[in-house]
Protein backbone atom coordinates (compact mmCIF):
# COMPACT_ATOMS: atom_id res chain seq x y z
CA UNK A 1 0.00 0.00 0.00
CA UNK A 2 1.40 3.43 -0.94
CA UNK A 3 1.83 6.28 1.56
CA UNK A 4 -1.14 8.08 -0.02
CA UNK A 5 -3.28 4.96 0.29
CA UNK A 6 -2.21 4.52 3.93
CA UNK A 7 -3.16 8.08 4.82
CA UNK A 8 -6.46 7.58 3.04
CA UNK A 9 -7.14 4.45 5.07
CA UNK A 10 -6.42 6.18 8.38
CA UNK A 11 -8.56 9.22 7.56
CA UNK A 12 -11.42 7.00 6.48
CA UNK A 13 -11.00 4.18 8.95
CA UNK A 14 -14.29 4.95 10.67
CA UNK A 15 -16.27 5.05 7.43
CA UNK A 16 -17.73 2.05 5.64
CA UNK A 17 -15.95 1.41 2.35
CA UNK A 18 -17.65 2.55 -0.84
CA UNK A 19 -17.39 -0.95 -2.25
CA UNK A 20 -19.55 -3.76 -3.57
CA UNK A 21 -22.41 -4.21 -1.14
CA UNK A 22 -22.57 -7.10 1.25
CA UNK A 23 -25.68 -9.16 0.69
CA UNK A 24 -28.63 -8.40 2.92
CA UNK A 25 -29.65 -10.92 5.53
CA UNK A 26 -33.35 -11.72 5.97
CA UNK A 27 -34.40 -10.42 9.37
CA UNK A 28 -36.35 -7.70 11.11
CA UNK A 29 -34.31 -4.59 10.33
CA UNK A 30 -32.50 -2.76 13.09
CA UNK A 31 -33.59 0.86 12.95
CA UNK A 32 -30.21 2.29 14.03
CA UNK A 33 -26.59 1.56 13.07
CA UNK A 34 -25.37 -1.11 15.54
CA UNK A 35 -21.63 -0.57 14.96
CA UNK A 36 -21.16 2.12 17.59
CA UNK A 37 -18.08 0.39 19.08
CA UNK A 38 -16.25 -0.37 15.85
CA UNK A 39 -14.30 -3.44 14.75
CA UNK A 40 -11.07 -5.18 15.74
CA UNK A 41 -8.79 -8.09 14.96
CA UNK A 42 -6.22 -10.02 16.94
CA UNK A 43 -3.85 -12.94 17.51
CA UNK A 44 -2.50 -13.30 13.95
CA UNK A 45 -1.12 -16.61 12.71
CA UNK A 46 0.57 -17.42 9.38
CA UNK A 47 -2.77 -18.34 7.84
CA UNK A 48 -5.31 -16.29 9.77
CA UNK A 49 -6.43 -14.13 12.68
CA UNK A 50 -9.55 -13.49 14.72
CA UNK A 51 -12.05 -10.81 13.66
CA UNK A 52 -14.27 -9.10 16.22
CA UNK A 53 -17.20 -6.77 16.48
CA UNK A 54 -20.00 -6.22 18.93
CA UNK A 55 -23.39 -4.88 17.94
CA UNK A 56 -24.13 -1.83 20.06
CA UNK A 57 -26.60 0.93 19.29
CA UNK A 58 -26.18 2.97 22.47
CA UNK A 59 -22.94 2.39 24.41
CA UNK A 60 -24.56 3.93 27.49
CA UNK A 61 -27.52 1.58 27.58
CA UNK A 62 -28.00 0.84 31.28
CA UNK A 63 -28.82 -2.86 30.79
CA UNK A 64 -25.39 -3.51 29.28
CA UNK A 65 -26.95 -4.70 26.01
CA UNK A 66 -26.17 -1.46 24.20
CA UNK A 67 -29.90 -0.92 23.49
CA UNK A 68 -29.91 -3.96 21.22
CA UNK A 69 -33.05 -6.08 21.05
CA UNK A 70 -33.09 -9.28 23.08
CA UNK A 71 -32.89 -11.47 19.97
CA UNK A 72 -29.95 -12.93 18.09
CA UNK A 73 -28.81 -11.12 14.94
CA UNK A 74 -27.15 -12.69 11.91
CA UNK A 75 -24.00 -10.85 10.86
CA UNK A 76 -22.32 -11.13 7.46
CA UNK A 77 -18.54 -10.74 7.31
CA UNK A 78 -16.08 -10.33 4.44
CA UNK A 79 -12.28 -10.41 4.06
CA UNK A 80 -10.58 -8.83 1.08
CA UNK A 81 -7.08 -8.21 -0.20
CA UNK A 82 -7.97 -4.58 -0.91
CA UNK A 83 -9.82 -1.90 1.02
CA UNK A 84 -12.37 -1.44 -1.80
CA UNK A 85 -13.38 -5.12 -1.46
CA UNK A 86 -12.89 -5.75 -5.17
CA UNK A 87 -11.21 -9.10 -4.38
CA UNK A 88 -13.04 -10.91 -1.61
CA UNK A 89 -11.12 -13.97 -0.45
CA UNK A 90 -13.36 -15.15 2.36
CA UNK A 91 -16.88 -14.45 3.60
CA UNK A 92 -19.44 -15.97 5.86
CA UNK A 93 -22.15 -15.47 8.43
CA UNK A 94 -21.93 -15.45 12.22
CA UNK A 95 -24.58 -15.17 14.88
CA UNK A 96 -24.38 -12.21 17.25
CA UNK A 97 -26.02 -13.86 20.23
CA UNK A 98 -27.97 -11.80 22.74
CA UNK A 99 -26.52 -14.07 25.45
CA UNK A 100 -23.01 -12.88 24.49
CA UNK A 101 -23.89 -9.18 24.32
CA UNK A 102 -24.18 -9.52 20.51
CA UNK A 103 -20.42 -10.01 20.18
CA UNK A 104 -18.91 -11.76 17.17
CA UNK A 105 -15.60 -13.64 17.04
CA UNK A 106 -14.59 -15.10 13.66
CA UNK A 107 -11.42 -17.21 13.49
CA UNK A 108 -9.92 -17.33 10.01
CA UNK A 109 -7.63 -20.02 8.60
CA UNK A 110 -6.21 -20.83 5.18
CA UNK A 111 -5.07 -17.32 4.22
CA UNK A 112 -1.66 -16.37 2.83
CA UNK A 113 1.14 -15.67 5.31
CA UNK A 114 2.70 -12.26 5.75
CA UNK A 115 0.15 -10.15 3.96
CA UNK A 116 -2.38 -7.42 4.61
CA UNK A 117 -6.14 -8.00 4.59
CA UNK A 118 -9.23 -5.83 5.04
CA UNK A 119 -12.48 -6.85 6.69
CA UNK A 120 -15.97 -5.57 7.43
CA UNK A 121 -19.31 -6.72 8.79
CA UNK A 122 -22.95 -6.21 7.91
CA UNK A 123 -25.86 -6.47 10.33
CA UNK A 124 -29.15 -6.23 8.47
CA UNK A 125 -29.16 -2.75 6.87
CA UNK A 126 -25.93 -1.45 8.39
CA UNK A 127 -22.31 -1.89 7.30
CA UNK A 128 -19.43 -1.59 9.75
CA UNK A 129 -16.29 0.49 9.44
CA UNK A 130 -13.49 -1.25 7.54
CA UNK A 131 -10.64 -2.73 9.51
CA UNK A 132 -7.17 -3.64 8.37
CA UNK A 133 -5.29 -6.67 9.67
CA UNK A 134 -2.54 -9.04 8.62
CA UNK A 135 -1.31 -12.57 8.91
CA UNK A 136 2.08 -13.25 10.45
CA UNK A 137 4.91 -14.13 8.05
CA UNK A 138 6.29 -17.59 7.41
CA UNK A 139 9.83 -16.28 6.79
CA UNK A 140 12.18 -13.86 8.54
CA UNK A 141 10.49 -10.47 8.15
CA UNK A 142 10.80 -7.20 10.09
CA UNK A 143 8.09 -6.17 12.52
CA UNK A 144 6.90 -2.78 13.71
CA UNK A 145 4.73 -3.02 16.80
CA UNK A 146 3.27 -0.64 19.36
CA UNK A 147 3.10 -1.20 23.12
CA UNK A 148 0.24 0.44 25.02
CA UNK A 149 -1.47 0.23 28.41
CA UNK A 150 -3.63 2.03 30.97
CA UNK A 151 -6.37 4.18 29.49
CA UNK A 152 -8.59 5.66 32.22
CA UNK A 153 -11.54 7.25 30.41
CA UNK A 154 -12.09 10.02 32.94
CA UNK A 155 -8.46 11.18 33.01
CA UNK A 156 -8.07 12.36 29.43
CA UNK A 157 -8.69 12.01 25.74
CA UNK A 158 -7.31 9.07 23.79
CA UNK A 159 -5.13 11.13 21.48
CA UNK A 160 -2.25 8.69 22.03
CA UNK A 161 -4.34 5.93 20.43
CA UNK A 162 -4.92 8.19 17.43
CA UNK A 163 -1.21 8.98 17.10
CA UNK A 164 -0.42 5.27 17.41
CA UNK A 165 -2.90 4.51 14.62
CA UNK A 166 -1.32 7.14 12.37
CA UNK A 167 2.00 5.29 12.55
CA UNK A 168 0.35 2.15 11.17
CA UNK A 169 2.18 -0.58 13.11
CA UNK A 170 1.96 -4.19 12.00
CA UNK A 171 0.78 -5.18 15.48
CA UNK A 172 -0.39 -3.58 18.73
CA UNK A 173 0.43 -5.18 22.10
CA UNK A 174 -1.92 -3.97 24.85
CA UNK A 175 -0.76 -4.93 28.34
CA UNK A 176 -3.72 -4.20 30.54
CA UNK A 177 -5.94 -1.64 32.25
CA UNK A 178 -7.81 -1.30 28.97
CA UNK A 179 -10.76 -0.07 31.03
CA UNK A 180 -11.24 0.92 34.68
CA UNK A 181 -13.89 -0.41 37.01
CA UNK A 182 -14.24 2.62 39.31
CA UNK A 183 -17.49 4.46 39.91
CA UNK A 184 -17.71 7.98 38.41
CA UNK A 185 -14.89 10.10 39.88
CA UNK A 186 -13.78 7.18 42.03
CA UNK A 187 -10.20 7.81 40.92
CA UNK A 188 -9.30 11.44 40.25
CA UNK A 189 -6.36 12.49 38.08
CA UNK A 190 -3.86 14.95 39.64
CA UNK A 191 -5.35 17.92 37.79
CA UNK A 192 -8.95 16.72 37.77
CA UNK A 193 -11.10 14.51 35.54
CA UNK A 194 -12.32 15.67 32.14
CA UNK A 195 -14.79 12.87 31.31
CA UNK A 196 -17.19 10.80 33.41
CA UNK A 197 -17.71 7.08 33.74
CA UNK A 198 -21.14 5.76 32.85
CA UNK A 199 -23.38 3.76 35.11
CA UNK A 200 -23.08 5.67 38.36
CA UNK A 201 -21.52 2.76 40.29
CA UNK A 202 -18.35 0.71 40.51
CA UNK A 203 -18.55 -2.25 38.13
CA UNK A 204 -19.90 -5.32 39.88
CA UNK A 205 -22.49 -6.95 37.59
CA UNK A 206 -22.26 -8.28 34.05
CA UNK A 207 -24.32 -5.32 32.84
CA UNK A 208 -21.91 -2.91 34.56
CA UNK A 209 -18.82 -4.38 32.91
CA UNK A 210 -20.51 -4.63 29.50
CA UNK A 211 -21.58 -1.00 29.62
CA UNK A 212 -18.14 0.19 30.74
CA UNK A 213 -16.45 -1.68 27.89
CA UNK A 214 -18.93 -0.20 25.42
CA UNK A 215 -18.31 3.31 26.73
CA UNK A 216 -14.56 2.95 26.29
CA UNK A 217 -14.91 1.42 22.83
CA UNK A 218 -17.19 4.25 21.71
CA UNK A 219 -14.12 6.51 21.58
CA UNK A 220 -13.18 7.16 17.92
CA UNK A 221 -9.45 7.32 18.64
CA UNK A 222 -9.50 3.87 20.25
CA UNK A 223 -11.59 2.58 17.35
CA UNK A 224 -8.98 3.89 14.92
CA UNK A 225 -6.18 2.06 16.76
CA UNK A 226 -8.14 -1.19 16.67
CA UNK A 227 -9.01 -0.83 13.00
CA UNK A 228 -5.44 -0.23 11.82
CA UNK A 229 -3.76 -3.48 12.95
CA UNK A 230 -4.29 -6.76 14.83
CA UNK A 231 -3.91 -6.59 18.62
CA UNK A 232 -2.50 -8.90 21.27
CA UNK A 233 -4.32 -8.23 24.54
CA UNK A 234 -3.87 -9.31 28.14
CA UNK A 235 -5.65 -7.86 31.17
CA UNK A 236 -4.16 -6.44 34.35
CA UNK A 237 -6.21 -5.56 37.44
CA UNK A 238 -8.67 -2.80 36.51
CA UNK A 239 -10.56 -4.91 33.99
CA UNK A 240 -11.78 -6.67 37.14
CA UNK A 241 -10.82 -4.72 40.30
CA UNK A 242 -7.85 -2.67 41.47
CA UNK A 243 -4.95 -4.82 42.78
CA UNK A 244 -6.89 -8.09 42.96
CA UNK A 245 -4.86 -11.23 43.52
CA UNK A 246 -6.27 -14.64 42.52
CA UNK A 247 -9.39 -15.13 44.66
CA UNK A 248 -8.60 -12.18 46.95
CA UNK A 249 -10.46 -8.91 46.48
CA UNK A 250 -8.40 -5.87 47.43
CA UNK A 251 -11.60 -4.15 48.57
CA UNK A 252 -13.14 -7.21 50.28
CA UNK A 253 -15.84 -7.23 47.61
CA UNK A 254 -18.53 -9.81 48.39
CA UNK A 255 -18.87 -12.84 46.10
CA UNK A 256 -15.58 -12.01 44.39
CA UNK A 257 -15.60 -15.26 42.41
CA UNK A 258 -18.88 -14.15 40.84
CA UNK A 259 -17.46 -10.70 40.10
CA UNK A 260 -14.43 -12.26 38.39
CA UNK A 261 -16.71 -14.50 36.34
CA UNK A 262 -18.82 -11.64 34.97
CA UNK A 263 -15.76 -9.43 34.40
CA UNK A 264 -14.05 -12.22 32.45
CA UNK A 265 -17.18 -12.81 30.40
CA UNK A 266 -17.41 -9.12 29.50
CA UNK A 267 -13.68 -9.01 28.73
CA UNK A 268 -13.94 -11.89 26.28
CA UNK A 269 -17.06 -10.42 24.69
CA UNK A 270 -15.26 -7.14 24.04
CA UNK A 271 -11.82 -8.32 22.91
CA UNK A 272 -10.48 -9.95 19.71
CA UNK A 273 -9.65 -13.23 21.43
CA UNK A 274 -9.73 -16.76 20.07
CA UNK A 275 -12.03 -19.50 21.38
CA UNK A 276 -9.28 -20.64 23.72
CA UNK A 277 -10.01 -17.47 25.69
CA UNK A 278 -13.65 -18.26 26.41
CA UNK A 279 -13.92 -18.03 30.22
CA UNK A 280 -15.04 -20.92 32.38
CA UNK A 281 -16.78 -19.25 35.28
CA UNK A 282 -14.24 -17.41 37.43
CA UNK A 283 -11.34 -18.64 35.29
CA UNK A 284 -10.01 -17.56 31.91
CA UNK A 285 -6.92 -18.51 29.90
CA UNK A 286 -5.07 -15.39 28.80
CA UNK A 287 -1.44 -16.58 28.79
CA UNK A 288 -0.52 -17.73 25.29
CA UNK A 289 2.15 -17.55 22.59
CA UNK A 290 1.95 -15.77 19.26
CA UNK A 291 4.81 -15.98 16.76
CA UNK A 292 5.91 -13.55 14.04
CA UNK A 293 7.65 -16.05 11.80
CA UNK A 294 11.19 -16.98 12.87
CA UNK A 295 11.84 -13.38 13.94
CA UNK A 296 9.85 -13.13 17.17
CA UNK A 297 7.73 -15.03 19.64
CA UNK A 298 5.44 -13.22 22.06
CA UNK A 299 4.89 -14.95 25.40
CA UNK A 300 1.85 -13.25 26.97
CA UNK A 301 1.46 -13.65 30.73
CA UNK A 302 -1.31 -13.55 33.30
CA UNK A 303 0.03 -11.85 36.44
CA UNK A 304 -3.29 -11.78 38.36
CA UNK A 305 -5.13 -15.10 38.43
CA UNK A 306 -2.43 -17.24 40.04
CA UNK A 307 -0.53 -14.89 42.34
CA UNK A 308 -0.25 -15.00 46.09
CA UNK A 309 -1.82 -12.04 47.87
CA UNK A 310 0.42 -8.99 48.02
CA UNK A 311 2.80 -9.00 50.98
CA UNK A 312 2.59 -6.61 53.93
CA UNK A 313 -0.90 -5.41 53.01
CA UNK A 314 0.20 -4.14 49.58
CA UNK A 315 1.25 -0.62 48.60
CA UNK A 316 4.72 0.94 48.64
CA UNK A 317 6.55 -0.31 51.73
CA UNK A 318 9.98 -0.32 53.34
CA UNK A 319 11.25 -3.26 55.36
CA UNK A 320 8.79 -5.87 54.11
CA UNK A 321 10.75 -9.09 54.48
CA UNK A 322 7.75 -11.19 53.45
CA UNK A 323 8.21 -10.03 49.87
CA UNK A 324 11.49 -11.99 49.78
CA UNK A 325 9.90 -15.30 50.80
CA UNK A 326 11.05 -18.02 48.39
CA UNK A 327 7.63 -19.66 48.47
CA UNK A 328 5.77 -16.66 47.09
CA UNK A 329 4.53 -16.84 43.50
CA UNK A 330 3.25 -14.30 41.01
CA UNK A 331 2.75 -16.59 38.03
CA UNK A 332 1.71 -19.79 39.76
CA UNK A 333 3.72 -23.00 39.39
CA UNK A 334 2.11 -24.16 36.11
CA UNK A 335 2.43 -20.83 34.32
CA UNK A 336 5.98 -20.32 35.57
CA UNK A 337 6.99 -23.68 34.07
CA UNK A 338 5.08 -22.89 30.88
CA UNK A 339 7.02 -19.65 30.51
CA UNK A 340 10.47 -21.02 31.36
CA UNK A 341 10.04 -24.06 29.11
CA UNK A 342 8.67 -21.96 26.27
CA UNK A 343 11.51 -19.44 26.48
CA UNK A 344 14.13 -22.18 26.60
CA UNK A 345 12.68 -24.09 23.64
CA UNK A 346 11.81 -21.09 21.46
CA UNK A 347 13.50 -21.06 18.04
CA UNK A 348 12.73 -17.36 17.52
CA UNK A 349 15.46 -14.76 17.13
CA UNK A 350 13.71 -12.54 19.72
CA UNK A 351 11.60 -13.63 22.70
CA UNK A 352 9.20 -10.93 23.84
CA UNK A 353 7.52 -11.44 27.22
CA UNK A 354 4.34 -9.37 27.35
CA UNK A 355 3.21 -8.82 30.94
CA UNK A 356 1.63 -6.23 33.17
CA UNK A 357 3.76 -5.05 36.08
CA UNK A 358 7.30 -3.68 36.39
CA UNK A 359 9.77 -6.56 36.51
CA UNK A 360 12.98 -4.67 37.11
CA UNK A 361 14.02 -3.95 40.69
CA UNK A 362 13.02 -0.38 41.56
CA UNK A 363 13.93 1.36 44.80
CA UNK A 364 11.39 4.15 45.24
CA UNK A 365 13.16 5.72 48.22
CA UNK A 366 15.85 8.26 47.42
CA UNK A 367 18.65 7.95 49.94
CA UNK A 368 19.33 5.28 52.57
CA UNK A 369 16.91 2.38 52.84
CA UNK A 370 14.65 0.83 50.23
CA UNK A 371 10.97 1.11 49.34
CA UNK A 372 9.28 -1.29 46.97
CA UNK A 373 5.95 -1.47 45.18
CA UNK A 374 4.54 -4.72 46.52
CA UNK A 375 2.03 -5.15 43.69
CA UNK A 376 4.93 -5.35 41.19
CA UNK A 377 7.57 -8.05 40.77
CA UNK A 378 9.46 -6.49 43.70
CA UNK A 379 6.75 -8.02 45.88
CA UNK A 380 7.68 -11.47 44.51
CA UNK A 381 11.44 -11.04 44.43
CA UNK A 382 12.50 -14.70 44.76
CA UNK A 383 10.40 -15.85 41.81
CA UNK A 384 11.64 -12.87 39.79
CA UNK A 385 15.26 -13.80 40.57
CA UNK A 386 14.64 -17.40 39.54
CA UNK A 387 13.06 -16.26 36.27
CA UNK A 388 15.91 -13.87 35.47
CA UNK A 389 18.50 -16.57 36.05
CA UNK A 390 16.62 -18.72 33.56
CA UNK A 391 16.64 -15.89 31.01
CA UNK A 392 20.43 -16.05 30.86
CA UNK A 393 20.11 -18.97 28.45
CA UNK A 394 17.27 -17.51 26.36
CA UNK A 395 17.78 -16.01 22.93
CA UNK A 396 17.35 -12.20 23.02
CA UNK A 397 14.72 -11.83 25.78
CA UNK A 398 12.85 -8.52 26.00
CA UNK A 399 10.18 -7.88 28.64
CA UNK A 400 7.25 -5.62 27.62
CA UNK A 401 5.32 -4.04 30.49
CA UNK A 402 2.45 -1.68 31.32
CA UNK A 403 0.82 -0.57 34.61
CA UNK A 404 3.35 2.03 35.86
CA UNK A 405 2.02 5.15 34.02
CA UNK A 406 5.69 6.09 33.48
CA UNK A 407 7.95 5.18 30.58
CA UNK A 408 10.92 3.03 31.67
CA UNK A 409 13.88 1.65 29.78
CA UNK A 410 15.64 -0.79 32.11
CA UNK A 411 18.28 -3.46 31.97
CA UNK A 412 17.37 -6.72 33.70
CA UNK A 413 20.11 -8.28 35.80
CA UNK A 414 20.53 -11.31 38.00
CA UNK A 415 22.38 -8.90 40.31
CA UNK A 416 20.96 -5.42 39.88
CA UNK A 417 24.15 -3.87 41.32
CA UNK A 418 26.35 -5.58 38.72
CA UNK A 419 26.06 -4.48 35.06
CA UNK A 420 27.99 -7.58 34.04
CA UNK A 421 24.98 -9.75 34.94
CA UNK A 422 22.56 -8.39 32.30
CA UNK A 423 20.17 -11.01 30.92
CA UNK A 424 17.86 -8.76 28.89
CA UNK A 425 15.97 -5.48 28.85
CA UNK A 426 12.54 -4.24 29.90
CA UNK A 427 10.46 -1.68 28.02
CA UNK A 428 7.69 -0.18 30.17
CA UNK A 429 5.03 1.83 28.37
CA UNK A 430 3.54 4.85 30.12
CA UNK A 431 -0.23 5.23 30.14
CA UNK A 432 -2.45 6.22 27.25
CA UNK A 433 -4.55 8.39 29.57
CA UNK A 434 -4.34 7.28 33.22
CA UNK A 435 -3.26 10.06 35.61
CA UNK A 436 -4.16 12.78 33.12
CA UNK A 437 -1.73 15.26 31.62
CA UNK A 438 1.80 14.09 32.16
CA UNK A 439 4.54 16.28 33.51
CA UNK A 440 8.34 16.38 33.71
CA UNK A 441 9.59 16.14 37.27
CA UNK A 442 13.17 15.98 36.07
CA UNK A 443 14.64 16.30 39.56
CA UNK A 444 12.66 13.33 40.90
CA UNK A 445 13.33 11.20 37.80
CA UNK A 446 17.07 11.95 37.93
CA UNK A 447 17.17 11.00 41.60
CA UNK A 448 15.36 7.71 40.92
CA UNK A 449 17.73 6.88 38.06
CA UNK A 450 20.69 7.54 40.34
CA UNK A 451 19.14 5.23 42.93
CA UNK A 452 18.50 2.60 40.24
CA UNK A 453 21.37 2.81 37.72
CA UNK A 454 20.01 -0.13 35.71
CA UNK A 455 17.01 2.09 34.80
CA UNK A 456 18.22 4.23 31.91
CA UNK A 457 15.13 6.33 31.22
CA UNK A 458 11.98 7.51 33.03
CA UNK A 459 9.29 9.83 31.67
CA UNK A 460 5.96 10.73 33.30
CA UNK A 461 4.23 11.99 30.17
CA UNK A 462 1.44 10.06 28.43
CA UNK A 463 2.10 8.02 25.28
CA UNK A 464 3.15 4.61 23.99
CA UNK A 465 6.19 2.78 22.63
CA UNK A 466 6.80 2.09 18.94
CA UNK A 467 9.30 -0.72 18.41
CA UNK A 468 10.98 -1.80 15.18
CA UNK A 469 12.36 -5.31 15.22
CA UNK A 470 14.74 -6.90 12.73
CA UNK A 471 17.04 -9.90 12.82
CA UNK A 472 19.89 -7.58 13.85
CA UNK A 473 18.35 -5.26 16.43
CA UNK A 474 15.38 -3.86 18.32
CA UNK A 475 14.84 -0.09 18.19
CA UNK A 476 12.31 1.33 20.68
CA UNK A 477 10.92 4.85 20.33
CA UNK A 478 9.33 6.20 23.51
CA UNK A 479 6.52 8.38 22.15
CA UNK A 480 5.09 11.13 24.36
CA UNK A 481 2.30 13.72 24.32
CA UNK A 482 2.51 16.90 26.39
CA UNK A 483 -1.20 16.97 27.20
CA UNK A 484 -4.40 14.93 26.91
CA UNK A 485 -6.79 17.23 28.79
CA UNK A 486 -7.74 18.66 25.41
CA UNK A 487 -7.69 17.07 22.00
CA UNK A 488 -5.14 17.33 19.25
CA UNK A 489 -1.77 16.95 20.99
CA UNK A 490 1.09 15.95 18.70
CA UNK A 491 3.28 12.98 19.61
CA UNK A 492 7.06 13.02 19.53
CA UNK A 493 9.89 10.60 20.12
CA UNK A 494 11.35 11.68 23.47
CA UNK A 495 13.90 8.87 23.69
CA UNK A 496 15.18 6.06 21.49
CA UNK A 497 16.90 2.90 22.72
CA UNK A 498 18.55 0.21 20.61
CA UNK A 499 19.24 -3.39 21.61
CA UNK A 500 21.61 -5.21 19.24
CA UNK A 501 20.86 -8.91 18.86
CA UNK A 502 22.92 -10.93 21.31
CA UNK A 503 23.88 -7.94 23.50
CA UNK A 504 21.21 -8.15 26.29
CA UNK A 505 21.65 -4.43 27.00
CA UNK A 506 21.04 -1.07 25.41
CA UNK A 507 23.65 0.04 22.93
Amino acid sequence: MSDVQRRSFISGVLLAAAAPALPSLPSRALKTDPFAVGVASGDPSPDGFVLWTRLVIDPYGADGRGSMPSRDVEVKWQVSTDEKFATIVRDGTATASARSAHSVHVELEGLQPGREYFYRFRAENSVSPVGRTRTSPAVMSPLTFAIAACAHWEHGYYTAYRRLAEQEPDLVVHLGDYMYEYQPNGYTAPFGNIRTHSGGVKCATLADYRMRHAQYKSDPDLQAAHAVAPWLVAFDDHEIENNWAADVSASDAPAFDQRRAVAFQAYYENMPLRRAGVPKGASITINRRVSWGPLARFHLLDTRQFRDDQACEDGVRAGCDDRLDSGRTLLGKAQHSWLVDGLRDSPAQWNLVGQQIVMTQKDLKVGPGREANLDSWDGYAAERDQLLRGMAGVRNPVVLTGDAHIHHAAELRTDFDDPETNVGVELVATSIASDGDGYRDTERMSALRAENPHIKYLDQRRGYILARLSEQELVADFRTLDYISRRGAPAKTSARFTVPAGERRFA
